[in-house]
This record gives C-alpha cells, sequence and structure tokens, in this order.
C-alpha cells in the first residue's frame, strides 16, 4: 500500500519540481556574466557560440561559498583548450585556479572558496550549439559540524541515512561518505528507501556516487526522485555524496553496503612479450579490479595509443611508438614504457600515490629478457624521517606565478622569457626549497646530449635570474632556445634541494659554489623533476602545414604509382654513389660536437 501511494503521488512531485525549475531562471540575471551578492542563488544559464562570460560572488561576510555545478552540456566535439568553466578562487581570474569544468569531467563539481570571493568563467568555441549548465552557490560557515552529515565508513558491511531521516533532511547540505571495505573486495551499494527532490538531470537536490575513495574516482551514477537505485563499485572504495538546495525537502535516504570478496591475484597478474618489432602487454581485468582501477584509468607514454579490451586489457604496439624510450647500454639496447594507473581527472597536482607498470623489453644479441614490474610515484621515501615530499615544476604565464601552463607541449618563440616554478607541496612551514642544478635536453631520458641553466647553485647561462627564495617555492627564468640539428623539444630537469630554513649552513643558505669548494652541508632531502617539452610556435605552424597538405599529397599519389620502379632505380643508383663518396671522404671528417645557439626570433 504504502508503494501504490508513493507511485501515485510521482507524478505530482515531477510536476511540482519542474514548475519550480522553471523559476529559478531569475529574472534580471543577464545572459553573459554578472556580478551577484545574493547569499544563495541558483542559475539556469543559456549560452551560444564564442561566449566569454564571467560571472563574480561577493558577499561583506566572513564565510566562504559553496559552487555546485550539477549540470553542464557542452558543444559535442570541445575540448578542455576550446571550451570550458574555469573557477577562481578570488574576485577575479586572475586570482589562483580552483578547477576547471570541462565536457569529459566525469563528475558533479562542487567546489569551495577559501574567502567570501569568487569568480567563474564559461568560454566556448565557434560551432553553433546551445550549450546549457546548471549552478547554484551558497555562502556557509566553514568548520561548522552538521549531524550525521558524512563520515568514514570501514568494515565488510554498514548502513548510513541522509540528515534527520526520515524527516525531511536539511538545506544547503553537502555530505560525504567515504566508505572503505576490506582489501581484495568489491562493494555493493543499495538504497532502501529513497525520495529526494525531482527534477529535470537532478540539478538541485541529488546523490552521487563514485566508484573509488574520493570525487574523482569516476560517476557511478546520479539520482534523485524517488528511487531505489543500487551501485557496484570496481574495488574496496566508494564515495558517496548529498547535496541539496534551498527549496524542497523530502525524507531522505537509507542505505546499507555490504563487500564481496574478489578473486584477485597476490601477485601482479600481467605478461609482457618483446619481439624485435613490437612489445605486447596483457592485464587481467581482476588484476586492475584488485589494484582498484578500471580499464579506462589506463594509458602509455603517449595516451594516444589505447588497449584493447576483451577478456584481458592489451597493449600491443611497435617499439619505436607510443612514447617508448630506447637506450642504448653498450652491451644491450633497452625499450620502456610505462602504463600509468593513476585515475582520470582534471586535476593539476596530486598528492596521492599513483601506481605504474613499466615494461621493459633489453635486446642482447639474439636475445629478449622482459621485464616488468610495478612501482609508485609521487611519494619518495625519506628514510631518514620516514616521510613523504611531493615536488611540482612547472612552467608559469609571467612572473607573478599566478597561471600555470596547463598544456602540452609548450609551445614558445625563440628567446621568449620562460618563467618556471619548482613548488614542494608540505605543511611543514619550516622546510625550504634550493635549486641546485637545472639542464635542458632535448630528449626526455636526458641522455648524453645536455646544457646547462644551473649547476650548483651557479648560473650558467647568462639569461638565467634566480628570484629570491620564497616560502616552499623555487623560481627562476630565461629566455627559450633550441638545440642545434634540429631537435623539436626541449626538456627541463631539475635537481632539488630541501633544506630546514632555520640552520643557518645548510646548503640552501650558501647558494652558488664552485667545483673546488663544493662540500657536504646539511639538508633535509634531495630529489629531482622534470617538465617539458618546449617547442617552438614556428614547429606547430609546420605541423599544421603538414597535416592541410597530406589530403592534397593522397590525391596525387595515384597519378604517382606508374612511376615507383623509375624512382626505385633511381634511388639505389644515388645511394650506391653516396657510399663510395662517404667511404672516401670518412678519414678527413672532423668530428661535430652539438652546440647552443641563441637565435633572435624571425617573428
Amino acid at each position: 500500500m504504502q508503494l501504490l501511494k508513493q507511485l501515485l503521488l510521482l507524478p505530482l512531485f515531477s510536476a511540482l519540481a519542474l514548475s519550480e525549475g522553471n523559476s529559478i531562471e531569475f529574472t534580471g540575471v543577464p545572459r553573459c556574466g554578472a556580478s551577484l551578492h545574493e547569499p544563495n542563488k541558483a542559475l539556469r544559464i543559456e549560452l551560444k557560440a564564442n561566449a566569454n562570460c564571467i560571472w563574480q560572488i561577493h558577499r561583506n561576510v566572513n564565510q566562504t561559498i559553496r559552487l555546485i555545478f550539477s549540470h553542464f552540456k557542452f558543444a559535442p566535439s570541445s575540448s578542455c583548450e576550446s571550451e570550458s568553466i574555469k573557477v577562481f578562487d578570488g574576485p577575479s581570474t586572475d586570482s589562483p585556479l580552483l578547477a576547471q569544468v570541462c565536457d569529459d569531467t566525469d563528475a558533479v563539481p562542487v567546489l569551495e572558496s577559501s574567502s567570501n570571493s569568487s569568480t567563474f568563467l564559461i568560454t566556448t568555441n565557434a560551432e553553433a550549439f546551445t550549450r546549457n549548465f546548471f549552478v547554484y552557490y551558497y555562502f556557509f560557515s566553514p568548520g561548522s559540524k552538521n549531524e550525521n552529515c558524512g563520515g568514514q565508513l570501514t568494515g565488510p558491511n554498514g548502513t548510513f541515512s541522509s540528515p534527520n531521516y526520515p524527516a525531511p533532511y536539511p538545506q544547503f547540505r553537502y555530505c560525504v561518505w567515504h566508505i572503505q571495505a576490506p582489501k581484495n573486495s568489491k562493494i555493493n551499494l543499495q538504497f532502501q528507501d529513497f525520495f529526494l527532490e525531482l527534477d529535470r538531470n537532478c540539478q538541485l537536490d541529488f546523490t552521487a556516487v563514485y566508484d573509488g575513495s574520493t570525487t574523482k574516482s569516476g560517476l557511478l551514477g546520479k539520482v534523485c526522485g524517488l528511487a531505489q537505485p543500487t551501485f557496484e563499485s570496481s574495488s574496496n572504495a566508494m564515495t558517496v555524496v548529498l547535496s541539496t538546495d534551498d527549496t524542497n525537502s523530502y525524507r531522505g535516504f537509507a542505505a546499507q553496503y555490504s563487500s564481496v570478496s574478489l578473486p584477485g591475484p597476490t601477485e601482479p597478474n600481467t605478461t609482457l612479450t618483446c619481439s624485435s618489432d613490437s612489445m605486447r602487454i596483457v592485464l587481467s581485468k581482476s588484476y586492475l579490479a584488485f589494484l582498484g582501477f578500471r580499464e579506462a584509468d589506463l594509458q602509455l607514454n603517449d595516451p594516444s595509443c589505447r588497449p584493447v579490451v576483451r577478456d584481458s586489457v592489451i597493449f600491443s604496439f611497435p617499439l619505436a611508438s607510443c612514447g617508448t624510450i630506447k637506450k642504448d647500454e653498450g652491451h644491450s639496447i633497452t625499450y620502456t614504457n610505462t602504463i600509468s594507473l593513476a585515475p582520470a581527472g582534471n586535476a593539476i597536482i596530486t598528492r596521492q600515490r599513483n601506481t605504474e607498470i613499466i615494461a621493459q623489453c633489453r635486446m642482447k644479441n639474439n636475445e629478449t629478457l622482459e621485464v616488468i614490474y610495478t612501482t609508485t610515484n609521487n611519494a619518495i621515501q625519506n628514510l631518514a624521517a620516514r616521510g613523504r615530499y611531493n615536488v611540482s615544476m612547472a612552467f608559469y604565464e609571467s612572473d607573478l606565478f599566478s597561471k600555470p601552463i596547463q598544456y602540452s607541449p609548450y609551445y614558445v618563440d625563440l628567446n621568449q622569457t620562460l618563467f618556471t616554478e619548482v613548488t614542494l607541496h608540505s605543511t611543514d612551514p619550516n622546510l625550504q626549497v634550493f635549486i641546485d642544478t637545472c639542464t635542458a635536453s632535448p630528449q626526455p631520458d636526458f641522455g648524453s646530449l645536455t646544457y646547462d641553466l644551473i649547476r650548483s647553485g651557479c648560473n650558467k647561462d647568462d639569461t638565467v635570474v634566480t628570484y629570491p627564495a620564497f616560502g616552499n617555492h623555487g623560481r627562476f627564468k630565461f629566455r627559450a632556445f633550441r638545440f642545434l640539428r634540429s631537435f623539436p623539444s626541449v626538456y627541463l630537469h631539475c635537481d632539488i634541494v630541501i633544506c630546514d630554513s632555520n640552520t643557518t649552513n645548510s646548503r640552501c643558505a650558501r647558494g652558488c659554489i664552485s667545483r673546488q669548494k663544493r662540500a657536504i652541508s646539511p639538508y633535509t632531502w634531495k630529489t629531482n623533476t622534470v617538465v617539458g617539452p618546449i617547442r617552438l610556435k614556428r614547429d606547430l605552424r609546420a605541423a599544421e602545414h603538414s597535416e592541410s597538405l597530406t589530403e592534397v599529397e593522397a590525391e596525387k599519389t595515384p597519378n604517382l604509382q606508374q612511376y615507383n620502379f623509375y624512382t626505385l632505380a633511381f634511388v639505389v643508383l644515388i645511394s650506391n654513389i653516396l657510399i663510395v663518396v662517404a667511404v672516401t671522404l670518412r678519414h678527413h671528417k672532423h668530428q661535430v660536437g652539438y652546440s647552443y645557439q641563441n637565435v633572435q626570433s624571425p617573428f
């Protein structure tokens, strides 16, 4: 009888919710940008092509802002570079970037400012398409505790419910439950009772479930209205979110979860096969589930090389492709590639450990040896203190160091000033960052061809300017250059020293030291970091020009086939002549080394 009553009432609630949803289109709000001062507001935004709209939220109160982008629909062919929502932690777009929301964002973005001001910018590309967004915000007091609103749930099974259940849930609540089951298991979540405000696209009150330990782990689903949804994780972690606004409140939900053991292996269930020209990596789905990742989380050094997913996950590619790094070790040649198992997302940095699977094919004489092992990065062990430091390096747009370059490769002009910052992510205020050495190389593995920008704390390039120490940041700038011999890219590799700022004779305090004066000085930890590649803008234009010519050349190909035989004969003849000339001149050829050229920009 109770179920029949709910089913009869559902159409009525649906009609009310839809009518209330229409009322949220506040009159007087400009379609493209606004300055907002209300304590809370919901915005239904509709934009066309080539929009560049800014909304600024500010209120003279000692509170912070929570922004919820509960629905966004970009143009189908858009990318983060062409259109997105950028949210800034302050009164303007010059404030620090909190997050960027794009068409492929697999989450319901909920962002919180650190002050009473926030700004978001929506840009769209030239495609003729109607974009729709729904965002609401409200001011709240940080640190205030809400009863029965989120928390940590551990163990093989458990129950939880929305605040005040079965009474109506409160307004303006954002509750997050983190469920952690035993290792080598997955989680089954069932909502035994579920009644939230119903509206189109679940824009007002909603529950979101994520397949992992955070809200960046991949969205399993977003629900509202009257339902009894169920969800299953791929690992032993799941995150559940409840978000409410200020319109209608209903009784909420009651949920229970249980864990199911996975038949995951105790050892990595992987195989690697190396041939003279290719590498094949096979990963079992059970092993990926054991690690807590899905097939969509995998990528090689070159993210465009995707796996084939069947009963297993298979990467198969030529040795010299997909970002494989080749190293000649004299007695053998090693080909190395890395499968990253980092959860997908648009974050710029992370403070979580990222699992990697590194595959190597070592070619020795006529034999091959396969080596595959799992490691972790972004968590370097400091044995003395048994702690972990996280260091990142990035380019910035200006000497304000407020807007990092978020794309790679970074295309620049010759002699353009490049601003570089190394950051230590630590809560210890007594640590200092010092850039000991920075070298440049045209290759990411930093082989024999390198060029010193900074060595032992001393500027070796006359364009390098090192900024004074600033907290947990090390900064310097230099002018862009290229390597001779037509190498297209430049990578930077920096050795970083981290010292106790209270130690007066530390390596960080000594600054530039010559080789003959170099001695052991106290420092807490030493590591290195790499950023790149940097490429010239003219290389970008050349690549675009080459791509535009591809179709034209393809049309000419049938007409050239009749000359293939004659062309081959001519090439053979020329090759023989070149071999004779090379042998003749071999003893007269001087060794040519690599050098650095600082060239005036032609642009």
